[in-house]
């Protein structure tokens, strides 16, 4: 949803009166916060990711009263909200972060935005100073009201205690519904501290607002016809089919019609990467197959995606040579990026169930078929050891030389989607590390890839690990990081520790920040603009030590800088049953690759390091 849709939207919400539906009275007043917990019951919520502050006390006080919730305590409320974000996108339900007024409020706004950007459904609940100190400055006071508008689907200041009920089942509501979003609610302390009997509504219906968009008859009919005079069709499937809970229809639809499908890096999961009609993902460090396949093109159905500018590059460049098919739940995406032939407004679980009730058999592609298996086989992901590689440093000071044991940091994800059969959940910090978990690791399942795509957040891995961990305890999960990225969160180590949260932290240390390293050595010469990491006082030795703190934290650690050590090592930071970090010393000197430069097309793509970008001579077409 762009600003202006947002901001006409809260206009809506606050002048429309909600149509509610009225449940059962409570029989003795209660506080506005021990209603708040109760509201929060009554949504299932089960788990909470909340720091206490002076605003915030009397909401700390009640969820101790509460035998559902479990509250969980954060080391810092951007990893609260990380956290209650990786909950939310691991198990589909609403994540929920609470924090104080002033600092606790704003610290929790990274989240946030990421939330927003990647359509996670987020219920952040804010302490207030009470009403009358309400634009006077007092301490820790902030408009949280005004600062999250750009970064919500919605927000709300709670000025009476009686509607405490129905705010947060309008939130729970909106957050869930349509395009799904963070929703604020920021409560005074003295509303907390009010008495009322409160009256629970069971259902909501807010007038303007109507989430349930559903594509028409005519224009399935109309899809299913192009689909038939396709002859280079394309499937382009992005997160909101993962937020639509969409796959399994996807697949059918995939399988049905025989059309390759590319996801995005939001959209990985939605279909197994070994499927026999998946290219992997699209974009700037997408396969070669992918962004080949979408500029060859002549129909290219865009499913819950937003043209975003690391998948098109050069907008006007991109698809030109197709009939592009734009379906989306959100109207302020239609046409926003990307000009659509066909655009639709619908939600893509209903439009897929229809498409695959109207669209013939598996449809005669054979030619492309062929196309595309000698592209896949052309240009798979892959990489060697170069020879900055051999020169580097970590070969001298760490390997003494010994060239066999060179871990190159692909090997390892490609090790962990061995070890966990592609059975995990990933999350990753955002930079190279990120890249590689996307390309080397065998997705099998929907909400297994966790990562800040929109926003690119550093620091986002091990909280998301921590609050994927609490949704599904029983699961591995793995935060592939990188040592930049994980030092923004690393207190977090205490919150798993003391909570018993099992997630782990499997770091690609390679002492540099390493995405920015290799935009450096591609667009400004190698000159090191302060992407070194390290200790320059003591350049041989790996600094920080990421072991030697997380044994601070009484997490379990180990550092592994020689490939023959790998195997056993990973294989005990998985068989571990608490919080486990596996510090992986790499060489900085790796770029990701494929790699479309930004702005620019498919025909400038760079293939190999020591390449220049190839020049679409060889598209076969």
């Amino acid at each position: 949803m762009n600003k202006h849709a947002n901001a006409t939207a809260k206009s809506r919400a606050k002048t429309a009166a909600p149509v509610v539906e009225l449940g059962a009275e409570s029989h003795a007043p209660m506080r506005g916060a021990d209603i708040l917990v109760k509201c929060l019951e009554r949504e299932g919520v089960d788990a909470v990711f909340a720091y206490p502050g002076g605003a915030s006390m009397e909401m700390h006080q009640a969820l101790t009263r509460s035998k559902i919730i479990r509250t969980i305590l954060p080391r810092h409320e951007q990893g609260g909200a990380f956290a209650a974000d990786g909950y939310a996108r691991a198990s589909g339900k609403c994540g929920v972060a609470i924090a104080t007024s002033g600092p606790g409020a704003t610290n929790l706004v990274t989240g946030v935005a990421d939330a927003y950007m990647d359509s996670i459904p987020l219920i952040l609940i804010t302490g207030q100073v009470p009403r009358a100190m309400i634009g006077k400055g007092a301490f820790q006071e902030t408009d949280v009201f005004g600062l999250a508008l750009p970064i919500v689907k919605h927000s709300y200041l709670v000025m009476n205690v009686e509607d405490i009920p129905r705010v947060v089942k309008e939130a729970f509501y909106i957050a869930n519904t349509g395009r799904p979003g963070p929703v604020w609610i920021d409560i005074p302390k003295d509303v907390q501290q009010s008495m009322c009997k409160p009256v629970y509504p069971e259902k909501i219906n807010l007038r303007g607002y109507n989430p349930d968009k559903r594509i028409s008859d005519i224009a399935v009919n109309e899809i299913a016809g192009l689909i038939e005079k396709s002859e280079r069709p394309v499937i382009y499937a992005g997160g909101g089919i993962i937020s639509s809970n969409a796959s399994e229809e996807l697949i059918a639809f995939v399988e049905k019609t025989g059309i390759p499908i590319a996801t995005t890096l939001m959209g990985i999961g939605a279909i197994p990467t070994d499927h026999e009609l998946s290219m992997s993902w699209l974009g700037m460090h997408g396969t070669v197959t992918a962004n080949y396949a979408v500029d060859k093109s002549d129909l290219l159905l865009a499913l819950g995606v937003r043209f975003d500018d690391r998948v098109t590059g050069k907008v006007s460049e991109f698809a030109k040579h197709g009939t592009i098919v734009h379906i989306d739940v959100d109207p302020s995406e239609i046409n926003k990026n990307k000009v659509a032939h066909l655009p639709i407004v619908s939600d893509i679980k209903y439009a897929l169930q229809q498409l695959n009730r109207v669209v013939k058999g598996k449809q005669q592609f054979k030619a492309w078929h062929a196309q595309i298996a000698e592209w896949k086989k052309q240009y798979p992901f892959r990489y060697r050891v170069t020879d900055e590689v051999l020169k580097s440093q970590y070969v001298r000071e760490f390997l003494k030389g010994d060239i066999n044991e060179i871990i190159m940091p692909q090997y390892v994800v490609e090790l962990l989607s061995e070890l966990t059969k592609g059975e995990a959940i990933l999350t990753t910090g955002v930079g190279q590390h990120q890249m590689w978990a996307g390309q080397y690791y065998k997705f099998k399942h929907p909400r297994s890839f966790l990562t800040s795509a929109g926003l690119g957040a550093m620091g986002y891995g091990y909280p998301a690990a921590m609050g994927a961990k609490v949704a599904f305890p029983d699961k591995e999960v793995v935060d592939i990081d990188g040592d930049g990225s994980f030092l923004m969160n690393i207190q977090e180590l205490a919150t798993a520790h003391i909570e018993r949260i099992a997630a782990k932290a499997l770091v690609l240390n390679n002492q540099h920040l390493g995405m920015v390293v290799q935009w450096e050595d591609r667009f400004y010469d190698s000159n090191r603009g302060h992407t070194y990491l390290g200790d320059p006082q003591n350049p041989h030795k790996v600094y920080p030590d990421y072991v030697a703190i997380a044994k601070g934290f009484n997490v379990p650690a180990e550092r592994v800088t020689r490939k023959s050590e790998l195997r056993a090592a990973m294989k005990r930071m998985l068989e571990s049953k608490e919080p486990y970090v596996l510090d992986v010393i790499v060489p900085f000197t790796e770029h990701v690759l494929p790699m479309i430069p930004a702005g620019k097309t498919v025909k400038e793509i760079i293939i190999e390091k020591d390449s220049k970008p190839v020049l679409g001579t060889n598209l076969g077409l």
